[in-house]
């Protein structure tokens, strides 16, 4: 696979200060697999989903799980509930998946719901105050602190 400069992509990006390194990766992909497709969705400033086609998965057939600003999506096959059953054309995969996504500072996963076959993870960047930008106001008619 040839690589390609994705810096013009991402001049307007807000809010994953590595987004270019999540893309990076995922088109990279070790694995060599696309499985399960998923996309990444920006709904504000502040706010981004990602959202996972999980078809053929129950919400206990899923696993989500943050460590050290990695999301971990992980996904495997039930048992079989019917024992009896011949598949004659078998086109939903329901094969085990882990799908890992590094996540911004202080980028937080709010939530996650499993809605139409479709894992939506929804996450919401939120900036303590300490880490916010500070204005400093310039006064002329005092003398700067530091001078003798």
């Amino acid at each position: 696979m040839s690589s390609f400069p994705m810096a013009p992509l991402f001049r307007q990006s807000v809010g994953f200060d590595r987004f270019n390194d999540l893309f990076e990766s995922a088109l990279r992909n070790d694995t060599g697999s696309s499985y399960p497709p998923y996309n990444i969705e920006k709904h504000g400033d502040d706010q981004y989903r990602i959202v996972v086609a999980a078809a053929g998965f129950e919400e206990s057939d899923l696993d989500l799980q943050v460590e050290r600003s990695v999301l971990t999506i992980s996904g495997g096959p039930r048992e079989s509930e019917a024992e009896n059953v011949t598949y004659l054309h078998q086109g939903i995969a329901q094969r085990a998946f882990k799908l890992s996504f590094r996540l911004a500072d202080h980028i937080e996963v709010k939530g996650a719901a499993l809605n139409s076959g479709l894992l939506n993870i929804d996450l919401v960047r939120v900036v303590p105050e300490e880490a916010k930008p500070k204005r400093i106001p310039i006064n002329a008619d005092q003398r700067p602190a530091l001078e003798g």
